[in-house]
């Protein structure tokens, strides 16, 4: 008994504190992952709340039982890198990246933090990973590329609404390099459509402005815009072009529709964001990214604005309202 006194009394007093120390550190430890943005958090604002609905379903509480770092580029790619070093200072445990841009970066700063993508054009073409089923590497996620088909789908589809469509502009992302799969498709699919093409590139905000003077001058008729995250976070910028200038254009993201497109046909950006976390759960349990597959999309959306439609004066075919999964009035 007297010793059990002492010994408490060297704990009250401080004699004994290692193993207090250590029990304290132990108690105030909790994984701290990173959230890496080459847009604005407004922008991605849909697709965020999925992500954070998801930590939450999987009982990962922000500022609880783990500590997210949210970082964004507002745009400008160039600021990524500066941004991925200032995570990897903070010693995070974890990087979730939102596109392949944010990917890019973040594997070009670290081999050894575990990377995350929430978002990736391509993530085998673009070279993240050196295969689907087994990555190989601090690399796994999600991946857009449900195949460049896609593109031909979108294509067939836009015609599908507006047959006279005989000139159609493509907006792509020179720097983005699941764009040439894509053009390559939709320059085969184009003689059967009776269609010709236009392909405008445009790698910066900056650029965009040349890319809509050069459509204006060309005669466009219609606009297909390919999914990059440049374009994703211009997307109100680039409706508004489509709206003034009366031209029936298909994109690849709902957000586009929700902005005011006309018709968007993709995978669901925020299913991909969710289905993320559950990657992002299995690493901080233990799991190595090498060992985890990178996932397909397997929610594809087909949504219609027919207030734009009717704005621009057409009319939707029965044929597309049947496969809609959503309408927005």
């Amino acid at each position: 008994m007297v010793k059990r006194r002492r010994f408490i009394a060297a704990i009250v007093s401080g004699t004994i504190v290692v193993p207090l120390a250590g029990v304290a550190q132990q108690a105030a430890k909790v994984p701290r992952i990173a959230f890496l943005g080459a847009n604005t958090a407004e922008t991605a604002r849909e697709p965020l709340a999925a992500f954070r609905q998801a930590l939450r379903e999987r009982s990962w509480i922000d500022g609880e039982n783990i500590l997210v770092e949210f970082r964004f580029a507002e745009g400008k790619v160039d600021r990524l890198p500066a941004l991925v070093a200032e995570l990897i200072q903070l010693k995070v445990d974890l990087i979730v990246a939102g596109s392949s841009a944010s990917t890019r970066a973040a594997r070009n700063a670290t081999r050894t933090i575990p990377i995350v993508m929430a978002a990736s054009s391509d993530a085998l073409g673009e070279g993240f990973v050196t295969s689907l089923a087994r990555p190989d590497g601090n690399i796994t996620g999600m991946t857009f590329l449900a195949g460049p088909e896609l593109a031909g789908k979108q294509l067939e589809l836009l015609k599908e609404l507006v047959p006279s469509a005989s000139r159609v502009t493509v907006l792509e992302n020179p720097d983005n390099s699941s764009h040439a799969a894509f053009v390559r498709e939709l320059t085969s699919a184009a003689p059967v459509r009776r269609v010709r093409l236009q392909i405008v590139g445009a790698r910066s905000p900056d650029q965009l402005a040349q890319a809509f003077a050069t459509m204006t001058k060309d005669g466009t008729t219609a606009l297909l815009v390919l999914t990059d995250s440049l374009f994703y976070g211009r997307r109100r910028p680039i409706v508004s072009f489509a709206a003034k200038n009366r031209l029936p254009a298909i994109y690849s993201q709902r957000e586009f529709v929700d902005e005011g497109g006309l018709m968007s046909y993709g995978p669901s950006l925020s299913d991909m964001y969710r289905r993320a976390v559950a990657h992002v759960d299995k690493i901080l349990k233990g799991a190595k990214p090498a060992d985890l597959p990178v996932e397909q999309p397997t929610k594809f959306e087909l949504v219609i604005n027919l207030k734009t439609a009717k704005a621009l004066e057409i009319k939707i075919p029965y044929s597309i309202m049947l496969r809609a999964d959503e309408v927005i009035e």
